[in-house]
């Protein structure tokens, strides 16, 4: 399973302005709803509802807010960054600059983890981070995140 299966260029925002966890939530479901058709405050809800599990920040900058959703037809997502970090309660107890946001379809745990521990893995680098935080724009990050997915 490769990133780029779910994840679409429109869906990539360079720089969300939110400066809470709400607001970076809202702006990773925004465009994702906009390019599938689908309801905004739903995808949001499930999203603050999985929050309130425990945080998905990872730390080293990167969280990966996810969710299932009823009626998803396939597997989504949204990446965003923040230029200037959120506080997202990561377990590391650091600003959150980097968000992928998965949605999932109810019945689809395989898939679900597959591409949770593929984001994970790609985010673990150091190098790839700091070269995402350096992109001039979405389209460059994008293609980042395409070259490093195909790596592996």
């Amino acid at each position: 399973m490769k990133i780029v299966e779910f994840l679409q260029p429109d869906a990539v925002v360079d720089d969300l302005t939110g400066t809470s966890a709400q607001a970076v939530l809202t702006g990773l479901s925004r465009p994702l709803a906009a390019s599938h058709k689908l309801d905004a405050q739903r995808l949001l809800e499930t999203l603050l509802e999985r929050e309130k599990l425990g945080s998905t920040g990872i730390g080293d900058g990167v969280a990966i807010p996810h969710a299932k959703v009823p009626g998803l037809p396939v597997l989504m997502a949204s990446f965003g960054r923040s230029k200037a970090g959120v506080d997202f309660k990561a377990i590391d107890g650091k600003p959150t600059f980097l968000f992928f946001s998965l949605f999932a379809p109810e019945n689809s745990a395989g898939a679900h983890l597959k591409a949770l521990a593929r984001i994970s893995r790609i985010f673990k680098s150091p190098a790839f981070r700091e070269s995402i935080m350096k992109a001039k724009d979405s389209a460059e990050i994008y293609r980042l995140i395409e070259g490093e997915d195909g790596k592996y």
